[in-house]
């Protein structure tokens, strides 16, 4: 782990994986794990020649937190991290909550993008015309009244999702995260990830739950692919078709045996189209 300092002073942590003098992307969480977490097959890293770069969004792990942050932030969060390591143009990808923060740096900053990826994605919360919490399940749904409502209503709402026994998830998910290298990985982002407490995990549902973006996905004009898992219960499938619908020339892969999880398993596919750009 190493860390960065950004132009308002807050240090993010940032840690690579692979191959050290490969070719860089840059990779953004899901929500609620940090740095941590990626495909858990480091050679599949190895075979592709990839230095993959991950940080902690802020309030996760050992990145100072951003009170009141916006999806569009990150950008310069991702901006800052590119700078010390001295990227120039580089692919990136984003899983679940990671894929709004990947768009936003690629709306933002379209000339050192050179493809994004966005799996397993949610659509804004202002998307217009998208039933938003149809078909997500309940305790996503719980958390989208609450953000919503507001700061304290998520803080109390993931205090309680905390220390509740989760409802069991179906097939299509017990049956990726089962798997003991999987289970691992999430096992250590996830305690990683919360370490300092509830403010990073927080602040994700408050900006993609209950906020709009701060950028409309319109205005990504490098290549995108977008996959999604058709029976996703995690992330309505819907929320993919919107985003393909919006954002223009993506390419749109569907999963339609796959739920959220099934994202680790279009990684390889997701990470050679990324290089091909």
């Amino acid at each position: 782990m190493r860390q960065v300092i950004t132009n308002d002073g807050r240090a993010l942590a940032v840690e690579e994986w692979g191959v050290p003098d490969g070719a860089p992307v840059v990779y953004l969480h899901g929500t609620p794990v940090g740095r941590l977490a990626r495909h858990p097959d480091a050679g599949l890293f190895a075979r592709l020649g990839i230095r993959l770069i991950t940080y902690d969004r802020p309030g996760y792990g050992a990145s100072a937190p951003r009170p009141g942050r916006a999806v569009a932030d990150a950008a310069d969060d991702v901006a800052a991290v590119a700078d010390a390591l001295g990227l120039d143009r580089f692919p990136l990808f984003g899983v679940s909550g990671g894929g709004p923060h990947a768009l936003a740096f690629a709306a933002r900053h379209p000339g050192r993008v050179t493809r994004v990826a966005s799996l397993a994605a949610l659509a804004p919360r202002d998307a217009r015309g998208l039933d938003w919490t149809a078909g997500m399940m309940p305790s996503n749904e719980d958390s989208a009244v609450a953000a919503l409502i507001g700061r304290p209503a998520v803080e109390s709402h993931l205090a309680a999702v905390g220390s509740a026994e989760r409802p069991p998830l179906p097939d299509t998910e017990t049956s990726v995260i089962g798997r003991p290298e999987i289970k691992a990985m999430l096992d250590e982002a996830f305690a990683d990830a919360l370490r300092p407490g509830l403010d990073g995990w927080v602040d994700d549902v408050v900006a993609l739950f209950g906020q709009p973006w701060g950028f409309d996905p319109a205005a990504v004009t490098v290549p995108v692919r977008l996959w999604h898992g058709v029976q996703d219960p995690v992330v309505p499938f819907a929320h993919a078709e919107w985003l393909a619908a919006r954002i223009p020339g993506a390419v749109f892969v569907r999963g339609e045996e796959d739920g959220h999880a099934g994202h680790f398993d279009a990684t390889p596919a997701t990470l050679e189209w990324l290089l091909d750009g």
